[in-house]
C-alpha cells in the first residue's frame, strides 16, 4: 500500500530496479487472497451470465445477434480477466504471450473484435456467428494450455475419430 501512495503522490524515485509499468502496478496493487477469490467468482460468474444470456437473446428477431455478439465477447472478456484476480495482470499477460498459448490467445482477441464488426460494421449475421464459434474454439484451446496433456488428449482424440 505504500508503494501505491508513493507511485499517486509521484514521490516514488522512478525505475530504479529495471521494472516497467506494469510490473510496478502489479507490485502497487496487492490484493488479500480473500478479496481475490472474491473478484475472481465475480468476474468469472458474470462472464458466463454474459455467454449465457447471450445466447438466449440469440433467438430475438431483429436484434438478437448484436446483442449476442456484445454480450458474448463481454463474457469471454470477463472470463479471461477473472484469472488476472488470482495471478495478477502481469503474471496473467505474460501467460497470455507464453509461446504455447500466444496463438490462441492472438486468434482469440482477433475473432473478439471481428465478432463486433460483423455484427455491427458489416452486419453480416453468419459471419458474427462464425466468428464467435472461433472465439470460442480459441478460448476452449487456451484454456486446455493449463491442463497438462490435455492438448494432446484432444488432437489424439479426434486423430482417432478421423
Amino acid at each position: 500500500m505504500d508503494k501505491l501512495k508513493r507511485v499517486l503522490s509521484g514521490q516514488d524515485d522512478g525505475n530504479a530496479d529495471g521494472s516497467g509499468i506494469l510490473e510496478r502496478a502489479n507490485q502497487a496493487s496487492t490484493l488479500a487472497w480473500g478479496t481475490r477469490m472474491k473478484g475472481f467468482l465475480i468476474c468469472f460468474v458474470l462472464g458466463a451470465f454474459c455467454s449465457v444470456l447471450a445466447t438466449c437473446l440469440l433467438w430475438i428477431p431483429g436484434f438478437g445477434l448484436p446483442v449476442f455478439a456484445v454480450l458474448y465477447s463481454v463474457g469471454n472478456i470477463c472470463a479471461l480477466a477473472s484469472t488476472m484476480f488470482l495471478i495478477g495482470p502481469l503474471r496473467q499477460l505474460k501467460s497470455m504471450c507464453a509461446k504455447e498459448r500466444a496463438l490462441a490467445t492472438i486468434i482469440m482477441l482477433v475473432c473478439l473484435v471481428l465478432t463486433l464488426c460483423a455484427a455491427f460494421w458489416w452486419k453480416n449475421n453468419g459471419l458474427a456467428l462464425l466468428f464467435c464459434i472461433l472465439q470460442f474454439l480459441a478460448f476452449t484451446w487456451y484454456g486446455l494450455s493449463y491442463i497438462p496433456f490435455a492438448r494432446d488428449a484432444v488432437i489424439k482424440f479426434f486423430s482417432i475419430c478421423l
